[in-house]
């Protein structure tokens, strides 16, 4: 039930955002989620029972329930061998998802070539990555700036990340360098002072969307 409200509520505030993705997904789409952490596995299908879901990550993180028990095929792959598990499913997915994962990749360009081979004649492809602006984003717990999280390697380029994915043929249905969420921005400007204050993100995710890094 949690990871349905929690499903709702972003695809209310985010009108472009990763949950509402899902939900225009065709009836029994074969998805695959790329960095299927923070409880992914879950919330998709809490949402999308009727679609087939795999999930493919490095390990096991933020989980809430095995993803295992989830997942319609779940699969932990080395870092050195992530693209290559990747390319394992071409021309056979509906639908892939990469939500702020491509920023952790030892090698980001190899990763985003499989995922869009990955595509069936038609797929779609969802990919959020942080603005190359959060260098500069201030410090805080939970990760606001980029180098906030350890595990990040290098800022995604937004104009070399279009022009690869235009090269490999894909239509860009809506983009934006630095989308805002306008409700959680909103929530995110009047609770900024006590963020600021301690230091940490404010809820709903509201200090994202008011700092805004996501493509």
């Amino acid at each position: 039930m949690n990871a349905l409200r929690s499903n709702f509520a972003n695809r209310l505030l985010k009108q472009r955002g990763k949950y509402s993705f899902i939900e225009t997904l065709k009836p029994g789409a074969c998805v695959l989620d790329v960095g299927c952490g923070n409880n992914s596995p879950l919330r998709f299908k809490s949402q999308r029972p009727d679609c087939r879901y795999i999930g493919i990550d490095i390990a096991d993180y933020n989980q809430a329930v095995h993803p295992g028990r989830c997942a319609d095929e779940y699969i932990l792959a080395e870092p050195g061998e992530f693209a290559a598990s990747i390319r394992h499913f071409r021309g056979q997915v509906d639908a892939v998802i990469s939500s702020h994962n491509i920023e952790h990749c030892d090698a980001p360009d190899d990763v985003l070539r499989a995922m869009v081979e990955a595509l069936r004649q038609g797929g779609r492809l969802y990919l959020s990555f942080p603005a190359e602006a959060s260098v500069r984003f201030p410090h805080r717990k939970g990760t606001l700036n980029f180098y906030d999280d350890p595990t990040h390697k290098a800022v995604p380029g937004w104009q070399p990340t279009l022009s690869a994915l235009k090269r490999m043929g894909l239509h860009i249905d809506f983009l934006a360098a630095r989308y805002r969420a306008i409700p959680l921005a909103a929530l995110g400007f009047l609770l900024e002072p006590f963020a600021a204050l301690f230091r940490c993100n404010a809820i709903a995710g509201s200090t994202w969307a008011l700092w805004d890094s996501s493509l």
